[in-house]
């Protein structure tokens, strides 16, 4: 009988914490320990290492998933081992599972098999707190604009115009869209309100795209919350909530170490989803791991249309970083799902759907390595049940593209059964050699000086492969007041579903001519990115029927169990 992933992780040998960091050469004293085998690294070390040279950054990227994703994350755990097991130094960066999809459809978020971070229970259910933090700075900034108001309305915000919502870590379709302030005088003024899930949250991509302690408090502080009756912006620093706010995130801000079942250092910090927020994780964590290894290897979430536009089209452009190489993951059961077969008959051999499902692993092949010029390798996540046929018809599609696919047994055998594609990441990504520096080529999916509107329009016909782009007039009113007010420089950020191209997730494969409607528009002025909310996404999520709550619980030892 297999082991579940939770069992696996149970039953690792881990290393203290103070020698994975030896493992970096990053001293004991400049770590905040939280047990034994976690701790942040202190922001001052890191700042130290600004100097020095910087290693090569792998770009983790995938198809668009089933409902149970296609094992990115577990990818670069694989490969993270992998790289350490052919004689390079390697770390990983991971974005910090949420509560809402532990709780929710996808449990757990560290990996799986062989090829996990640990400690797996800590690192999904609360690791050291950042998400809390997050949502307490959040909420804090809510508190401060109802308060405010109660107590004269100074600034003379319009309570009709509180573009501000309160956040939670939990899946809960009843808080989308509330009324607050009910009960009479004492409890504030009535108004409309809702609840966004906190890796929606502005506050949560500041987190993520800040670059010190400085950086964090200047975008806390320019967060818009609202506008007067003269439509004049209300920022956070209005209300004097940014020096709080840095001091609930101060700690948080430091990246969490961890390591991989294989003792792999990894930096697991911060927690943005690419289908509703920028998808990446933090780029303190990132950059700092670029000065401590020769590869670093990290994830953008789902799909290359949403994580990897966003790491090139929002994160590279606000931060200089390049990726030297992109893999980008796919599972032979994706691509006969691409190909038109259901579910529950993805077991069953069908290389005919997976030659028609090659269609979507071929749309994000070409705009990685065609539209942002990024070299770019194919990892068939290898599953028991695949065939031999089946891989055969996908490393014979991807050679028809004039690129390489590898299979990778990283679940099963952990770092051993990704050599080969540590190997083929090498070769596209030396440390050493001739030529441009690597990620010299990469290019954006649009220019700086596009309007907002020819952003999202670009990303819809270059990325997605829709002929245009809709929207009501008053979100076509708003879009052009941000971009009168100043903001038109600002990139784009979608949400949108994973499941497809376009906004239908039923619609599978690569779609054309299809039209994504702009539902709704949100400015987030301290991220620097204006969101666009695409089809019937939603930033705060719902249960499924049976959610994965239902199977977590503590045995009689206090082991957690049923957990992913």
């Amino acid at each position: 009988m297999s082991l579940s992933n939770i069992e696996i992780a149970q039953d690792a040998r881990m290393l203290p914490i103070e020698e994975v960091a030896a493992r970096l050469g990053i001293p004991s004293d400049e770590l905040q320990p939280y047990g034994r085998y976690k701790a942040k690294v202190s922001l001052p070390y890191l700042a130290s290492l600004r100097d020095r040279p910087q290693g090569r950054l792998v770009l983790m990227t995938a198809i668009s998933p089933t409902p149970a994703g296609e094992g990115k994350t577990t990818t670069t755990v694989g490969l993270g081992d992998a790289l350490t097991r052919i004689g390079e130094k390697a770390m990983i960066c991971l974005r910090e599972p949420a509560l809402g999809p532990v709780f929710g459809m996808k449990g757990g978020a560290a990996g799986g098999g062989y090829a996990q971070v640990v400690p797996m229970e800590d690192i999904n259910l609360h690791f050291t707190g950042d998400f809390s933090a997050i949502a307490v700075a959040t909420n804090l900034l809510a508190a401060m604009i109802d308060n405010h108001i109660h107590h004269g309305n100074a600034l003379g915000i319009d309570v009709r115009r509180i573009t501000w919502r309160r956040v939670l870590d939990v899946n809960d379709r009843a808080l989308r869209d509330t009324v607050i302030g009910l009960g009479g005088p004492g409890n504030g003024y009535p108004r409309e309100s809702g609840f966004d899930i906190v890796v929606a949250s502005e506050v949560m991509a500041i987190f993520c795209l800040a670059t010190s302690i400085a950086d964090l408090k200047e975008r806390l502080g320019e967060i818009v919350v609202g506008y007067t009756r003269e439509r004049m912006p209300v920022r956070a620093r209005d209300l004097d909530a940014h020096g709080a706010m840095t001091a609930v995130l101060r700690d948080a801000l430091s990246p969490n170490l961890v390591q991989t079942l294989e003792h792999t250092p990894a930096f697991v910090h911060g927690g943005p989803f690419a289908n509703i927020a920028h998808g990446c994780n933090s780029v303190i964590a990132t950059s700092s791991a670029l000065h401590l290894a020769d590869y670093v290897v990290t994830e953008a979430g789902f799909g290359a249309d949403l994580g990897a536009e966003k790491f090139v089209d929002i994160l590279c452009r606000s931060t200089g970083l390049r990726p030297a190489a992109a893999v980008i993951v796919a599972t032979v059961r994706a691509l006969k799902f691409h190909g038109g077969v259901e579910v529950a008959d993805l077991p069953t051999e069908d290389v005919a759907a997976v030659e028609r499902g090659m269609v979507n692993l071929e749309r994000h092949l070409r705009t990685v390595r065609d539209t942002w010029g990024l070299p770019a390798v194919v990892a068939i996540n290898h599953r028991a049940e695949d065939t031999d046929a089946e891989v055969a018809a996908v490393v014979a599609g991807v050679a028809a593209l004039g690129a390489e696919a590898v299979v990778s047994k990283h679940f099963a055998s952990g770092g051993a059964g990704a050599e080969d594609l540590a190997r083929a990441v090498v070769r596209l990504a030396p440390r050493e050699g001739l030529g441009p520096e690597p990620g010299a080529g990469l290019t954006f999916t649009y220019p700086d000086e596009a309007s907002l509107w020819e952003k999202m329009k670009a990303i819809a016909t270059r990325i997605y492969g829709a002929s245009d782009i809709t929207a009501s007039s008053a979100v076509r009113a708003q879009i052009r007041r941000l971009q009168d007010e100043g903001y038109g420089d600002y990139p784009v950020c979608v949400a949108k579903t994973q499941y497809s191209f376009s906004t239908d997730p039923k619609l599978r494969g690569a779609p054309t001519g299809h039209v994504v409607d702009i539902r709704e528009v949100r400015l987030a002025a301290g991220a620097r990115f204006v969101v666009m909310i695409c089809g019937d996404i939603m930033t705060m999520p719902g249960l499924p029927k049976v959610p994965a709550a239902n199977t977590i619980d503590v045995d009689e030892d206090g082991r957690i169990v049923g957990l992913f």
